[in-house]
């Protein structure tokens, strides 16, 4: 009636390679790992104490628990102790959440970007990519941190201010105070202050110490001694931690309380629906074939200014870049543009205003310079009224990175009267425009390659290739949030999701390769 149920009966074989299928995920991972040189790890370990768990097999256990949607280092560990995959990779062996947290966050900081351009080698090696195309995007991920306690860069300029004045006003009134008794000695310590330059914590701790002196010697001088308390215990602490916030922040414009490196984005994934800003980094990935090519971790929302120290990471892992760039308006800036052509890099970059320049409103403006004619030779713009725009001068100014940008200035003779003023410009005087003629030159090129045949297939391809990746991610693995804290941890939260992701598109791609053969 019943099979024969029975829990004291021992079976063979008892091995758990039986109960893993031929092509399953975690044999992809599995082999890949141990293609990989023991070399690659040695820098880990120093040597001393108790043996350690081989480092392939929790690579492997990390790896194989990125693919399964498992984040967290305590359920991965009791996957390990559970789950039959996780037991036949782990060889049955059962490391704990410290320690493969602690293999996850310290002892591959060093090593892991070793490991992922090992792993892309041996896809260059097997064909699945090329490193000819590389198409390039970000995306915004939420930092682990609390999103309501911030730092703003500037509210911190603001209270700082204030602060300075306050102290340099409670020294002046010390300093009528003792008009009659140590007036040289005063008028030095307020100069040493400085009304003109900016008042450091050390300045004022030095004051202080001097102000204690004089107190020492006048214990019942109770105006001085009420200054002394107040610049101790208030102004001076205030002003070292509006010192500390502003040395966080750098040069960015927020940062997280809880997580000094993650700064306030606006994100499309908004709990509130109300366009709130959260704490995250902005995560750059390059794709070929939808294989994450290399990556990198920026702490700055827009990705104009990311795209230049994205490449140099790739550079430095891979030897060499990839042939072509491909990217989205979000990067076509002068800058950008003169980096790529300086690396010699075919460049399919477009920039802001690609796509309006194709509209009928875009054509008909005739505010826009793109339908106004530049001559050359005399140096002249003629707008649509037929005015010349002569050049009066050259303007040169430096980005943050140091980036010389160099803008031609000019101006009409005379718009008076021109019947088209009011639709040109609203400025009561003669129309002025400034002109990067570099710029210009960059974008005629980016305008040329996005129109060919070439450009225009690749332009296409690349709404499929990044985008493909991040939905992967967030939608599919569910990554929507960093469980690590600091930009170096979390820069190794995304080396490992880039890593399961390529081997699941490996598996995926042999899947569908042999159900093509067996069609």
């Amino acid at each position: 009636m019943y099979i024969q149920y029975t829990m004291d009966q021992l079976y063979l074989p008892m091995d758990l390679e039986d109960d893993i299928p031929p092509k399953h995920l975690v044999r992809v991972v599995n082999e890949a790992v141990n293609r990989l040189d023991d070399n690659i790890f040695r820098e880990a370990y120093p040597g001393g104490g108790r043996d350690s768990y081989h480092p392939k097999m929790l690579t492997k256990v990390i790896l194989y628990a990125y693919t399964q949607r498992m984040y967290s280092s305590r359920q991965i560990a009791k996957a390990v102790r559970e789950n039959v995959m996780f037991m036949w990779v782990a060889g049955r062996q059962r490391p704990d959440f410290r320690t493969i947290n602690r293999f996850r966050s310290e002892r591959m900081k060093d090593i892991l970007e070793t490991v992922f351009t090992s792993v892309l080698q041996f896809l260059v090696e097997e064909k699945y990519v090329k490193l000819e195309h590389y198409f390039v995007d970000g995306t915004k991920i939420e930092a682990n941190a609390n999103r309501y306690t911030f730092v703003w860069g500037k509210a911190v300029v603001k209270q700082k201010a204030k602060l300075q004045e306050k102290v340099q006003t409670l020294f002046a009134t010390i300093e009528a105070a003792e008009k009659q008794e140590e007036q040289e000695q005063a008028g030095q310590d307020l100069a040493e202050l400085g009304e003109a330059t900016e008042l450091t914590s050390e300045k004022l701790a030095s004051a202080v110490q001097q102000l204690e002196a004089k107190l020492q010697a006048r214990p019942k001088d109770k105006p001085l001694k009420k200054a002394v308390r107040v610049l101790r215990k208030d102004l001076l602490p205030r002003l070292q931690k509006y010192e500390a916030q502003q040395e966080v922040l750098g040069e960015r414009n927020s940062f997280s309380k809880t997580d000094h490196d993650a700064t306030f984005m606006r994100m499309k994934e908004d709990h509130m629906r109300n366009g709130q800003l959260k704490p995250g980094y902005n995560v750059q990935i390059g794709t070929e074939n939808q294989f994450i090519i290399g990556y990198s971790l920026h702490q700055r929302p827009t990705d104009t200014r990311c795209l230049k120290p994205h490449l140099e990471k790739v550079k430095a892992a891979l030897g060499k870049l990839p042939k072509t760039v491909i990217a989205d308006a979000g990067y076509g800036g002068e800058e950008n543009y003169a980096y790529l052509e300086s690396e010699q890099l075919e460049a399919l970059v477009k920039y802001s205003t690609y796509h309006k320049e194709k509209t009928k409103k875009w054509k008909q403006d005739i505010s826009k310079l793109d339908n106004w004619q530049y001559d050359e030779t005399e140096d002249t713009w003629t707008c649509a009224a037929g005015q010349k725009l002569l050049f009066r001068y050259e303007s040169k100014e430096k980005t943050e990175s140091g980036y010389e940008l160099r803008k031609r200035h000019y101006r009409s003779k005379s718009c008076e009267g021109c019947p088209l003023k009011e639709a040109c410009t609203k400025s009561k005087g003669n129309r002025e425009i400034s002109v990067s003629m570099t710029y210009l030159r960059y974008k005629e090129q980016a305008r040329e390659k996005l129109r060919s045949e070439e450009g225009y297939a690749l332009a296409v391809r690349r709404m499929i290739e990044p985008e493909s990746v991040f939905g992967q991610m967030k939608n599919n693995r569910g990554f929507r949030r960093f469980l690590l804290r600091g930009l170096p941890k979390v820069s190794l939260e995304v080396g490992w999701l880039s890593l399961a992701h390529n081997l699941l598109k490996k598996a995926a791609i042999d899947r569908k390769a042999e159900k093509a053969v067996q069609g």
